[in-house]
C-alpha cells in the first residue's frame, strides 16, 4: 500500500498520470483526430491533502518510518531516564504506539532511544522514506546538521580563511589567515571538508568548511552540475539511419505489387468508408485540373529522377571522430612481467615502468589504473600467468620505487596493490597498501584523481571491516572530491554505497542541490555499471528536483526523461516509458534526433500497452506527433528522403482509421518533393493516392490518376503493374457507375497478372461486380473461383482478403437461404482468422456467426459462445462502448434461457456492462443496466436488493433530464414487479404515482393508455374494483380517441369486467355488448370467434346467476352455442348445452328442448370422456368467480 501511494505522488510529480490516461482511456483515433492540437489531453487532479493523509494513515500500519519534527519537543529517554531534546526540522525515527499511547522514537545523531505521548511530526516524502530505509543500519547514526555557520548550503564562488591552517598531509591545502581560497566546484555546509584552491600559489586541496568564512563573490548557487561534466545519463543508441529503415520497414506496403480487393460496400469492413462519393466527375472541376497538371509534372520528373548525394549521419560521425579511440587500443606503454627471472630483477628491469608512473600529475593514460574494472591488468602489463605473479612483480617494483625515492610511482604502485589485494578479499592488506598510498607523497597531490580513487577504495575497505570512525573521517574527504571534481573515474564497485552515505547526508541535512548533485552521480554511476534499475529511483528524484530548481527552461530536460524511458521500457512498464518519453520528444527544445528517439520507444512500447494479433508491423498512431514533430525539421533539409518517408507513414496511419482527406494531403506532400532515387517508389506512391481517392469516394480524381499511369509508362510499365493499375481502375469505375469498363479492366487484370494471388482477388472483385448487378449465380461462380484459388495458396500474407471473401460468400448464401452452407463459409472464414491471428478478421467473422445464430437459424448456445469470444476480442482492443454492448447482449441471452443458473450468468454480465456504462457516462445505458440487475434479483427472490437497484436505475434517469426517459424508466420499473409473482402491489406504485403523472405532463396519451390498462389488471387482482373503475374509464376515453378499434374493444370489455366485479351487471352488459358491436363482420378469425363465445356466456352466466333472469340468460346461451358449433368448440358447447339443458329442464319448462340439449350435451360428454352430467341447478354459483383476484 506504501508502495502505491509513493507511486501516485511520483508519477504526479512527474507528470506521468495524464500521459498514461490518455493510453489507457483514449482510442487510437484519438492521437490522429488531435494532432494538431498540442494542449488536448487529459489532466488529472489529486486531493493532495487526502493523498497525504492516505500516506499518513498507511505509515501509521508500518513498524516504524522516518518523520521530520515540526517543532521543538522533549523525550524521555529509555536507557538514562533523562530528558533529551527533538530539534525542530531534524529526522528521526518514529514507531507508532502498538499498546498504550506512547511513541517510541529514535535519535539519528547518538542512536538514543526513548518514549513521547503526542510528537508533532510529519512523515518525510515517500522517496526519502524509501531512501533511509534501504541504508545500511551500520551507517544510518549521523547528525544532519551543518558542519559549521557557513550561510550558504551549496555554495560556488571563493572565500576567506578564517584562521591560518597547515595542512595535517599531501592532500590538504596550506593557508594563511585572510588567504583567498576559490572553490572548485562546490562548498557544501553539511560537509566537513570542499576542495580549494589556493588564489597566490594555485594549489589544489582539500580544505576545512569551518576554518573559511564567505567572501563578496560567493553566491548560493541552484546548479549542480560541474563546468564541463558530461551530464547524460541516456544510453544513446538511437542513429538516424536506422530510425528511418525501421520506419521505412514498417511503412512499407504491397501497393505496387498486389491488386486490390474491393471491400467499399462489404458490412463491417474495417477502415472502409461507406458514404456515398462527393467528388465531381466534371472535367472542367478546378481541383481535378490541378490534380491534373500536378501528376504530369510529377511523372516527368520520374523518368529523369534525380538523386542528391548526402552524408549519412554515421558518415558523419566517423569523419569527426575518426581519430578518437580508446587509449587502451592505441597507447604503447605495455610492461612485461618476467616470472621466470623473478628473484633476479635488476634495477634498469623496473626503470620504464617507474618513470611511467612517477609523474606528480595526471595524465590520460593513468585512467585505466583507477577504473575499477581493473582494466590495467591487460593493457599495461603481459607476461604473467595469474594475479599472484604480477603482485610479486608490483611488490618489486615497490621496494625498487622506495630506494629510488619515486614518490609517485610507489603511491600508484601501492595504489595497485590494494586494488589486486581487494580483489582476492584481502581486506586488512589492501588497507595497508591504501594508506601507505597516502602516506608516501612528501608533496602536494596533483593527482586529484588518484586521491579521490586512494579514499574511495579506503572507504570501501573501512565500509567492509565496519570500522565507522575511520570511514566516517575518509567519507568526508571523498564527499568533497564527488562536489569538487567533474567526470571522476569509478575506482570500486562499492563507490554506490559510498556515494548513497552522502546522500543520506544530504537528505538529513534537508540540502536539495546537495541531495539532487548526488542523486545524479549515483544514477550515472548505476547507468555505467550497466545497472539502470537500481539507477532508476535516483533519475526520478533528480528529475523532480530539477523541476523544482526550475531548471528545465536552462537545460534540456530530455535526458532525464529518455534515460526513465530506457528503465521502464526495460522494466517492461510500458505506460511509463511512453509518457517519460513524450515528455522528451515533444519538448518546445526537442530536436531531431529527440523526435527519431521517441518514434523507436513508442514503437517498441506502444505493441505492450494493447495485445492485439497483427500481421506484420504496423505503426501505433501514438507516434503520429512524433512523427509531425520531426517532419516539421526535414523542410529544409537538402535530402528529402526523410521527408518522404516520414509524410508516407503519416498517410497511412490516417488511411489505416479511414482519415482519408488528411491521408490524402499527407500523400501529396509526398509527391510535391522532386527527388525520387527510385522510380518504382514513385510509381508506387502514385497508385497508393489513387487507392486512397479511391477509399474516399472520389473515384474520378483516382482513375485521372491511373489513366495518366497507363499512358506515361505504356511502355516501360511491368506487366505486374500494369495489372495492379487495371484492377484499381476496375474499382474506381464500378463506383462511377461505368459497369461496362470496370467488367473490362477485371479481365485485363486478369489476363494480365502471372500470381495466382492477383488472380484470386481479381476474380473476387469480379464477383464483387456481379453482386453489385444483380448477376447473383455469375458472382456465385467467380466469388467460388476465387475461393478456390485462395485455397491453393501457401502465402498467409493473403489471408485477410480470404477470409472477407469467404464472408462474403457466406453472406450470399445466407441471403437465398441455404443456410448450412453458409453457415460452413462463416465458420471457415472463422477459423482462418484464429489461425493466423488476425483480430479484425475475427471481429467480422464472430459478428457474422452471432447474428446467423441470433436471428437467422436460432440457436442460443452457439449465440452465446460466439457472443462471449467476441467479448474477449474487444476487450483486448480496449473498445469500452462494443465491450458494454455484448455483455448486455449476453446478459438478455442469458436472461431468455430462464434457469436459475441462467439468471445468475446473466446478472454477473449485466454488472460486467454497468461498470463499462458507469465508466463511459452514459447514464441511459447506466439506469437499463441498474434496472436490469434489479429485476434479475427479483427474479431469484433476493428482495433486499431489488429495491436498492431499481431505485438507483431511477436516479440515473432522473439525472439524464429527459422526461421521455425516465418515464420509460419508471413504467420498465413497474413491469419488473407487474410480470413477478411476487409484491405485485410495488407495481401500482410506479405506474399510477410516478409513470403516469409523467405521461400526462408531457401528452403521451399512448402511455397513458398502457399504464391504464395494467392498473386495472392489478387493482382488479386486488380486488380495489372502486379505483379500478376510475383508470378503466380513461382507457376507454384515451382509445376512442386515438380511433383503433381494437383498443378500443379491450377497453369497452375491461370497463364491463370491473362493473361485473362490482356487481352493477347493467353497466356490464351494457359495455360487454359495446365491445362485441365493435368486432368484425363477418369473424375473420377463430380468436374472434372464440371471443363471442366467452362473451355471450359470461353475459348468459351473469344473468341467470346474479340477474335470476333464465330467459334472457338462454337467449346469451344460444348465441355463444351458435359461435362454438362454428369454431367446433367442443367442450364449450358441453358446458353451453348443459347450461340450456338446466334452464329448459327447470325454469322454462320446456322438455322438448331440455331433452334436445341434455341428448347433445351427452354425445359432447362422450366424446370428451365425461362421465357424469348434472342438470341441477347451482343457486351459489356466481358469474364473477371467474375472474382470478389476489388472495
Amino acid at each position: 500500500e506504501t508502495v502505491v501511494a509513493s507511486d501516485i505522488c511520483l508519477n504526479m510529480a512527474l507528470g506521468f498520470l495524464g500521459h498514461c490516461m490518455e493510453n489507457l482511456l483514449l482510442d487510437q483515433v484519438f492521437w490522429l483526430s488531435h494532432l494538431d492540437d498540442e494542449d488536448v489531453g487529459i489532466e488529472v487532479l489529486i486531493n493532495e491533502e487526502a493523498l497525504h493523509l492516505m500516506y499518513r494513515g498507511i505509515l501509521m500500519q508500518e513498524e516504524s518510518f522516518f518523520a521530520k519534527c515540526t517543532e521543538n519537543q522533549v523525550f524521555e529517554s529509555m536507557s538514562s531516564g533523562c530528558e533529551l531534546l527533538l530539534d525542530q526540522g531534524h529526522i528521526h525515527i518514529f514507531e507508532p504506539p502498538s499498546s498504550g499511547s506512547e511513541w517510541t522514537v529514535q535519535s539519528l545523531a547518538d542512536g538514543s532511544r526513548g518514549s513521547i505521548s503526542k510528537p508533532a511530526l510529519e512523515p518525510v516524502i515517500p522517496f526519502h522514506q524509501w531512501f533511509l530505509k534501504s541504508c545500511p543500519e551500520n551507517i544510518l547514526m549521523s547528525t544532519g546538521e551543518m558542519v559549521c555557520e557557513f550561510p550558504f548550503q551549496f555554495a560556488v564562488g571563493s572565500c576567506l580563511a578564517v584562521v591560518e591552517y597547515e595542512g595535517c598531509g599531501p592532500d590538504e591545502l596550506s593557508f594563511e589567515r585572510g588567504d583567498c581560497v576559490e572553490i572548485v566546484g562546490f562548498l557544501v555546509s553539511c560537509f566537513e571538508w570542499f576542495v580549494g584552491k589556493h588564489a597566490e600559489t594555485g594549489r589544489v586541496g582539500l580544505v576545512k568548511t569551518s576554518l573559511v568564512k564567505p567572501s563578496e563573490s560567493v553566491n548560493e548557487s541552484s546548479e549542480f552540475f560541474l563546468k564541463g561534466e558530461d551530464r547524460s545519463l541516456f544510453k544513446d543508441q538511437c542513429i538516424e539511419e536506422e530510425t528511418f529503415h525501421l520506419i521505412k520497414k514498417i511503412s512499407q506496403t504491397d501497393i505496387g505489387a498486389v491488386y486490390k480487393l474491393d471491400k467499399l460496400d462489404i458490412p463491417d469492413s474495417p477502415h472502409i468508408s461507406r458514404q456515398s462519393s462527393a467528388s465531381s466527375s466534371n472535367e472542367s472541376d478546378p481541383m481535378r485540373k490541378e490534380l491534373q497538371s500536378k501528376i504530369s509534372v510529377f511523372l516527368s520528373g520520374v523518368k529523369e529522377p534525380h538523386v542528391t548525394p548526402s552524408v549519412t549521419q554515421s558518415e558523419e560521425r566517423q569523419a569527426e571522430h575518426g581519430d578518437s579511440q580508446p587509449f587502451s587500443e592505441r597507447r604503447d606503454s605495455c610492461f612485461p612481467v618476467d616470472s621466470e627471472d623473478e628473484n633476479n630483477h635488476s634495477p634498469d628491469s623496473f626503470q620504464s615502468l617507474l618513470e611511467f608512473l612517477n609523474c606528480s600529475e595526471y595524465k590520460q593514460e593513468f585512467k585505466d589504473l583507477y577504473d575499477f574494472s581493473l582494466l590495467f591488468l591487460h593493457s599495461m602489463f603481459q607476461g604473467f600467468a595469474d594475479d599472484e605473479e604480477l603482485v610479486s612483480y608490483l611488490g618489486l617494483a615497490r621496494e625498487m620505487a622506495r630506494k629510488k625515492k619515486s614518490h609517485w610511482a610507489q603511491t600508484r604502485i601501492c595504489f595497485l596493490l590494494g586494488k589486486l589485494c581487494a580483489k582476492k578479499y584481502k581486506f586488512s592488506q589492501a588497507r595497508v597498501y591504501f594508506e601507505e598510498a597516502l602516506s608516501v607523497a612528501k608533496e602536494q597531490f596533483m593527482d586529484i584523481f588518484l586521491l579521490k580513487a586512494i579514499y574511495t577504495n579506503l572507504g570501501a575497505i573501512y565500509l567492509k571491516q565496519k570500522n565507522k570512525d575511520k570511514y566516517l573521517t575518509t567519507f568526508e574527504r571523498i564527499a568533497a572530491f564527488l562536489m569538487g571534481i567533474p567526470n571522476y573515474i569509478c575506482s570500486t564497485e562499492q563507490e554506490p554505497e559510498i556515494l548513497k552515505y552522502i546522500l543520506k547526508k544530504a537528505v538529513l541535512a534537508q540540502n536539495k542541490v546537495a541531495e539532487a548533485r548526488t542523486c545524479f552521480l549515483l544514477a550515472r554511476l548505476y547507468t555505467r555499471l550497466n545497472q539502470s534499475q537500481r539507477a532508476l529511483p535516483f533519475i526520478e528524484r533528480l528529475q523532480i528536483l530539477a523541476k523544482e530548481f526550475s531548471l528545465i527552461s536552462k537545460e534540456k530536460p530530455s535526458d532525464c526523461y529518455l534515460a526513465l524511458g530506457q528503465v521502464y521500457s526495460e522494466k517492461y512498464l510500458p505506460h511509463l516509458s511512453v509518457s517519460s518519453i513524450k515528455h522528451a520528444s515533444l519538448h518546445s527544445s526537442a530536436t531531431f534526433m529527440d523526435c527519431l528517439r521517441g518514434i523507436g520507444f513508442v514503437i517498441e512500447n506502444t505493441p505492450r500497452l494493447y495485445s492485439l494479433g497483427k500481421c506484420g508491423i504496423s505503426v501505433p498512431t501514438q507516434v503520429a506527433p512524433y512523427l509531425r514533430r520531426a517532419l516539421s525539421f526535414t523542410v529544409d533539409r537538402e535530402d528529402q528522403q526523410p521527408c518522404q518517408t516520414l509524410s508516407l507513414c503519416l498517410s497511412q496511419l490516417h488511411q489505416r482509421h479511414s482519415m482519408f482527406d488528411k491521408a490524402i494531403r499527407y500523400m501529396h506532400a509526398v509527391i510535391d518533393k522532386k527527388s525520387w532515387p527510385v522510380s518504382s517508389e514513385a510509381v508506387n506512391a502514385l497508385i497508393y493516392l489513387a487507392w486512397l481517392y479511391i477509399l474516399n469516394n472520389q473515384h474520378h480524381f483516382a482513375l485521372d490518376i491511373l489513366t495518366s499511369m497507363l499512358v506515361s509508362f505504356s511502355e516501360t510499365c511491368t506487366d505486374l503493374q500494369k495489372g495492379v493499375v487495371y484492377n484499381m481502375s476496375g474499382i474506381a469505375l464500378k463506383y462511377s457507375s461505368d459497369i461496362k469498363q470496370a467488367a473490362e479492366s477485371y479481365q485485363k487484370a486478369m489476363h494480365t497478372c502471372e500470381f495466382k494471388h492477383n488472380q484470386a482477388i481479381a476474380q473476387a472483385n469480379f464477383g464483387f461486380l456481379c453482386l453489385h448487378t444483380g448477376t447473383r449465380d455469375l458472382a456465385e461462380l467467380s466469388l467460388v473461383k476465387a475461393v478456390e484459388l485462395f485455397s491453393e495458396l501457401e502465402d498467409v500474407t493473403h489471408e485477410v482478403n480470404f477470409i472477407t471473401v469467404l464472408l462474403e460468400l457466406g453472406q450470399y448464401y445466407v441471403s437465398r437461404m441455404q443456410l448450412e452452407k453458409g453457415r460452413i463459409y462463416y465458420e471457415w472464414a472463422f477459423l482462418m482468422a484464429i489461425k493466423a491471428n488476425l483480430t479484425d478478421c475475427q471481429l467480422q467473422a464472430t459478428r457474422q456467426l452471432s447474428h446467423f445464430y441470433n436471428t437467422v437459424y436460432p440457436n442460443q448456445a452457439q449465440c452465446i459462445i460466439y457472443n462471449e469470444y467476441q467479448l474477449s476480442l474487444v476487450r483486448k482492443a480496449g473498445d469500452k462502448n462494443q465491450e458494454g454492448e455484448i455483455l448486455e447482449t449476453i446478459s438478455q441471452l442469458y436472461f431468455s434461457l430462464g434457469t436459475e443458473r441462467a439468471y445468475r450468468s446473466a446478472l454477473e454480465y449485466t454488472k460486467r456492462s454497468l461498470g463499462i456504462f458507469i465508466d463511459l457516462k452514459k447514464k441511459e445505458k447506466e439506469a437499463y443496466a441498474w434496472l436490469q440487475a434489479g429485476k434479475i434479483y427479483h427474479i431469484l427472490q433476493q428482495n433486499e436488493l431489488v429495491d436498492l437497484y431499481i431505485q438507483v436505475a431511477q436516479d440515473c434517469g432522473v439525472s439524464t433530464g429527459d422526461m421521455y426517459f425516465n418515464l420509460e424508466l419508471l413504467e420498465l420499473a413497474g413491469d419488473v414487479f407487474f410480470n413477478g409473482s411476487l409484491d405485485r402491489d410495488k407495481a401500482i406504485l410506479f405506474y399510477r404515482d410516478r409513470a403516469l403523472p409523467i405521461a400526462m405532463k408531457t401528452g403521451n396519451v399512448r402511455a397513458q393508455l398502457r399504464l391504464s390498462n395494467k392498473l386495472v389488471e392489478l387493482l382488479m387482482q386486488m380486488k380495489l374494483y372502486g379505483d379500478a373503475v376510475e383508470h378503466a374509464q380513461a382507457a376507454l376515453a384515451i382509445s376512442i380517441s386515438l380511433g383503433e378499434q381494437l383498443n378500443e374493444r379491450v377497453a369497452f370489455h375491461r370497463l364491463a369486467a370491473v362493473y361485473h366485479c362490482l356487481r352493477q351487471y347493467e353497466l356490464a352488459e351494457h359495455y360487454y355488448l359495446k365491445a362485441l358491436s365493435l368486432c368484425s363482420s363477418p369473424l375473420q378469425f377463430d380468436e374472434e370467434t372464440l371471443y363471442y363465445v366467452k362473451v355471450y356466456q359470461t353475459l348468459g352466466d351473469m344473468i341467470f346467476y346474479d340477474l335470476k333472469d333464465p330467459f334472457d340468460a338462454a337467449g346469451y346461451y344460444h348465441l355463444a352455442l351458435a359461435a362454438a358449433m362454428d369454431l367446433g368448440n367442443k367442450k364449450s358447447q358441453l358446458k353451453l348445452c348443459t347450461r340450456l339443458a338446466t334452464i329448459y329442464h327447470n325454469f322454462l319448462i320446456n322438455r322438448e328442448l331440455s331433452l334436445f340439449f341434455y341428448q347433445k350435451a351427452r354425445v359432447f360428454a362422450a366424446d370428451l370422456n365425461v362421465r357424469r352430467i348434472n342438470l341441477s341447478p347451482d343457486q351459489y354459483y356466481q358469474s364473477v368467480s371467474q375472474y382470478k383476484t389476489c388472495p
